[in-house]
C-alpha cells in the first residue's frame, strides 16, 4: 500500500458488546459523515483532512464495516432500524450538544436521514452524496440486475462472502473520472479481505427494501415520510451522474424534496463521488460549511 493511503484506528465506542470504530478529530461546530456499503470511513479521509481545522469531524465505521467489529447473525442484527439505533447511541454517548451537519453516501443516506427525522432539532446543514433515504422512484420498476442477482441469489451471496465480489466490484466501478490505483482499491477492500469478514457487505445488499415485507420497508417509509421536515435546512447536494444505482432519477427525487438545495453535477463522475470529484468537492463543502457563507449553484 502506498504511503499516501493512511488506515487509522482511533476511537471505540462500546455498541452493547461490540465495538464500534469512529474517527473523532478536528475542531469546531461538528460535522457526522455517514457511509455506505461496501465502503467505510476511509472514503471520508480527504474531507476530513479539508475541513478539520474548522470544524470536528466524526466519522464512524458500521458494525460489521471498516474497522468496527464484524459479527455474525447471532450476535447483531444487520438491519437498517439498528444501523440507525447504533448512530443515534454513537452521537448519545459523545454528548453533542451542539447541531450537527450530517453528510451521507449511499446506505449512509437512509441512516444519516433516520437519525436525523427522529431528531430534526439536532441538524444544522445537509450534504448529500449519491444516495437515498426513500422508495425506488416511481420511473423505476426494479433495482439494478447486479444488484438484484446479489440480493436475491445464492451464489450472489456466495461471491460477495467468499470473493469479496460487492467490494472489489464497486472498487472498480465506483470511480469513472478517476478510476482508482491499485493500491487506493486495496485500501478500499482491506476491511473485507476474509469470508468472515464480508457479511456486512451481503446484509446490506439483502436489507434493500422493494416490499412491504422487508424488513426496513416500514423503517424507509416512516423516514421519507418526514423527510419534508429537514427541507427548509442548507442543503449542499453533489452528485456522479454516471452512478448506475444512483442515477438522475434519484436526484430528480431529492429536487422535489429540497427545492432550495445547492445542487452540482458532475457529468463524468460515478457512484463515489466524493473519490472521482474530489478536487470539485472539497473546496464545496468546506465554503458552504463556513459561517454566514451560501453556497452559489452552478448547474
Amino acid at each position: 500500500m502506498n504511503k499516501t493511503i493512511q488506515i487509522t484506528c482511533d476511537q471505540f465506542f462500546d455498541r452493547q458488546g461490540l465495538r464500534m470504530h469512529y474517527r473523532d478529530v478536528g475542531q469546531g461546530s461538528p460535522v457526522v459523515m455517514v457511509h455506505g456499503n461496501p465502503s467505510w470511513s476511509f472514503y471520508y479521509r480527504n474531507l476530513i483532512a479539508t475541513l478539520q481545522a474548522q470544524h470536528r469531524c466524526i466519522v464512524p465505521d458500521h458494525i460489521g464495516c471498516g474497522l468496527s467489529d464484524k459479527p455474525g447473525d447471532d450476535q447483531y442484527t444487520y438491519t437498517l432500524e439498528s444501523r440507525i439505533d447504533d448512530l443515534e447511541a454513537l452521537l448519545d454517548h459523545l454528548n453533542i450538544t451542539e447541531k450537527i451537519t450530517l453528510v451521507m453516501h449511499d446506505w449512509g443516506g437512509a441512516i444519516a436521514m433516520g437519525y436525523a427525522t427522529r431528531h430534526p432539532e439536532r441538524i444544522e446543514k445537509l450534504v448529500i452524496l449519491n444516495t437515498a433515504a426513500f422508495h425506488l422512484p416511481a420511473v423505476k420498476r426494479q433495482i439494478p440486475l447486479a444488484l438484484r442477482f446479489a440480493r436475491n441469489t445464492r451464489l450472489g451471496g456466495w461471491l460477495i462472502e467468499h470473493a469479496n465480489a460487492f467490494a472489489v466490484g464497486a472498487s472498480w466501478v465506483g470511480c469513472q473520472k478517476h478510476p482508482m490505483s491499485s493500491n487506493l482499491r486495496q485500501a478500499y477492500q482491506f476491511p473485507y479481505q476474509q469470508p468472515g469478514q464480508r457479511l456486512a457487505t451481503l446484509r446490506f445488499v439483502q436489507d434493500i427494501p422493494l416490499t412491504p415485507e422487508d424488513p426496513a420497508y416500514a423503517v424507509l417509509s416512516q423516514i421519507e415520510d418526514r423527510l419534508p421536515q429537514l427541507a427548509h435546512l442548507p442543503t449542499l447536494i453533489c452528485w456522479g451522474m454516471k452512478d448506475f444505482v444512483f442515477d438522475a432519477d434519484f436526484l430528480a427525487v431529492w429536487e422535489t424534496l429540497f427545492p432550495d438545495a445547492n445542487i452540482y453535477r458532475f457529468y463524468s463522475a460515478g457512484h463515489y463521488v466524493l473519490e472521482d470529484a474530489a478536487e470539485d468537492i472539497l473546496p464545496l463543502v468546506q465554503e458552504f460549511l463556513a459561517p454566514q457563507q451560501a453556497v452559489v449553484a452552478s448547474l
